[in-house]
């Protein structure tokens, strides 16, 4: 079964509430249209009783007969019964009087022979126990006539509005829906080759403005990711064009006459460097996905910062000492992390500094213990970093050194990226500051208890 529109929903919505508002309102001005009449029917019938009491108050005086006859002709729709106490009929005004009345006091509402009458019992003397008894029937057909058209009316009434209302509702709603409709044709046209496409937001309705800003933010994203993936493509086979041409260009070479048995061990200890390479840039590239897909789960050790930052800085120590690069290391704090995914963190942080820190520079670790997180920062002399590049370091294979943009055999440019994806394994963030003269990347991971 076909599923009904959004639109064709809010159509019989708003009829459905219009028919029922239309109802109530139709049937409650009924009640109290009929409540009105039986209001002025007992008026009418009280005013008559004073008179009819007063004409029957002496039976025997001559005139009462007289009397009785000149009080009914003021009201043409007006009938009397008299019946004494004991039941037996006395008089009445007219022969259409039907036979069979309520004897009950008070007002009621009778029908006979398609005419109705509001009827009103009462005694003729409110003092006597025995007294006769007088109905009073008042013709109302009229009203009921009057009350059943309205009820048509009614009926007429609330089939027209919900019709009304079902149009103009199907037009208001496929007027309102116009927003969605143009979400639809823009997602609809999403592709790889166009995801540049947006919605106007100054042009939505405040509803749907929110909705519109969220959608242009996931289609930037998407873009910027969808970038990002084709960049890395890229990035993967120029990285890996100078490795494997040197390969080719040097077992080519080597095997265009024959070479004493030196000559070939030299050739394949030279390509075994290549390879060794490419087979580390491999295993990085895969370190990445895993974390991508968030298949990097460190495990949970109790760990001293400070002393497994000295064990790094002693084995950085002999490349510090040779480019005349002072290291050192304040503060401590303990935390519950992965030791090796930490160590490769920090390490590639370390090789970083001391390979873009200057003759006589510096390179300190800084560990700042706080209630909430610990900071950790290592920082290093040197030429200022663009802010506009500060973003991109932790990008792959980005290189802010222009002279290293080709593949190199030493470094990739993944180590940060690696590093970002250990630390968010971990639960922190990582960012670089550059000012100053020092360049600056602060590690926030949370405490473990």
């Amino acid at each position: 079964m076909r599923r009904l529109s959004l639109s064709s929903r809010l159509a019989l919505l708003f009829a459905a509430c219009t028919a029922v508002v239309s109802l109530f309102a139709g049937v409650l001005f009924s009640r109290a249209s009929e409540a009105h009449f039986v209001e002025l029917d007992q008026q009418l019938l009280d005013g008559k009783l004073i008179g009819l009491r007063r004409a029957l108050h002496d039976l025997q005086s001559s005139d009462s007969e007289v009397k009785l006859a000149e009080e009914l002709s003021r009201q043409a729709d007006l009938s009397l019964r008299i019946t004494g106490s004991d039941g037996q009929r006395w008089y009445d005004s007219s022969t259409n009087i039907p036979q069979a009345l309520p004897r009950r006091s008070g007002l009621s509402t009778v029908s006979h022979e398609g005419t109705d009458y509001r009827v009103l019992n009462a005694p003729l003397f409110a003092d006597k126990p025995e007294s006769p008894q007088l109905t009073l029937l008042l013709d109302i057909t009229h009203h009921q006539h009057f009350l059943q058209r309205m009820q048509h009316l009614i009926w007429l009434t609330v089939g027209l509005s919900a019709l009304a209302t079902a149009l103009l509702g199907a037009w208001a709603a496929r007027s309102g829906l116009r927003p969605l409709r143009r979400i639809s044709a823009v997602a609809s046209g999403v592709s790889a080759q166009s995801l540049n496409s947006r919605l106007p937001e100054e042009n939505m309705p405040p509803e749907l403005a929110e909705m519109a800003h969220n959608f242009n933010a996931m289609l930037g994203r998407l873009d910027d990711s969808f970038q990002r993936l084709s960049a890395f493509s890229a990035d993967i086979a120029h990285e890996l064009r100078t490795p494997l041409s040197n390969l080719l260009t040097h077992t080519q070479v080597t095997l265009t006459r024959p070479r004493p048995i030196e000559d070939y061990r030299e050739a394949l200890h030279s390509n075994l460097e290549e390879l060794q390479w490419m087979a580390q840039l491999v295993n990085d590239m895969l370190y990445l996905a895993k974390a991508d897909h968030g298949l990097l789960i460190p495990k949970r050790e109790p760990l001293e910062l400070g002393q497994e930052t000295d064990l790094l800085l002693e084995f950085f120590a002999p490349l510090a000492e040779d480019a005349q690069v002072k290291l050192s290391r304040d503060g401590n704090a303990r935390i519950e992390g992965d030791r090796s995914m930490l160590r490769r963190a920090l390490s590639n942080l370390l090789d970083n500094a001391l390979r873009f820190t200057p003759v006589d520079g510096e390179v300190r670790v800084r560990i700042v213990d706080q209630p909430k997180e610990l900071r950790l920062t290592v920082e290093n002399t040197g030429q200022q970093i663009s802010k506009d590049l500060l973003p991109r370091l932790f990008d792959r294979f980005y290189r802010a050194d222009p002279a290293r943009r080709e593949g190199s055999s030493e470094h990739a440019g993944l180590g940060l990226a690696i590093t970002q994806s250990i630390i968010r394994a971990h639960g922190g963030q990582i960012r670089c500051e550059s000012e100053n003269g020092w360049t600056r990347f602060v590690i926030e991971l949370p405490r473990g208890d």
